[in-house]
């Protein structure tokens, strides 16, 4: 592999992954706002289909990270719930960052969305020391 397509390769990994730690975000999300999370929840949170849902879900339960009964709530695995508040806390940091550079809040909120996906773990570091120093989390 040569080194100009090393970063190719991680962002086509981290797209890979970003609909799992979207949908296990919002899972976890739901289940803390209502105590429990279903279908209509994740559909009216993502303006997608039922359908779309419904097949993520799949997926998601095939890979471990949900677990779901015919017609039952969506629940978290083990596996799906460490996703979740990774992805959460790196949402968190990359916000406090954007924030901490003068982005207003509205802006910062979307753009940590996506880039709490593609954040490296060196990155991410320096992000939460820069916060921390200016007297954030």
């Amino acid at each position: 592999m040569s080194e100009n397509s090393r970063p190719h390769v991680r962002t086509r990994r981290d797209h890979r992954t970003e609909t799992a730690e979207d949908y296990v975000e919002a899972v976890l999300q739901v289940i803390n706002e209502r105590g429990v999370c279903r279908v209509v929840d994740l559909a009216k949170r993502f303006a997608v289909s039922h359908v779309t849902v419904t097949k993520t879900v799949s997926r998601l339960k095939t890979g471990g990270y949900l677990a779901r009964e015919l017609y039952g709530p969506i629940e978290l695995t083990r596996k799906g719930r460490r996703m979740a508040e990774a992805s959460m806390e790196r949402h968190r940091i990359v916000y406090e960052f954007l924030v901490a550079l003068g982005i207003t809040s509205s802006t910062a909120e979307v753009d940590a969305e996506g880039m709490e996906h593609h954040v490296s773990e060196e990155t991410l570091a320096k992000f939460k020391e820069f916060v921390a120093a200016r007297g954030g989390k």
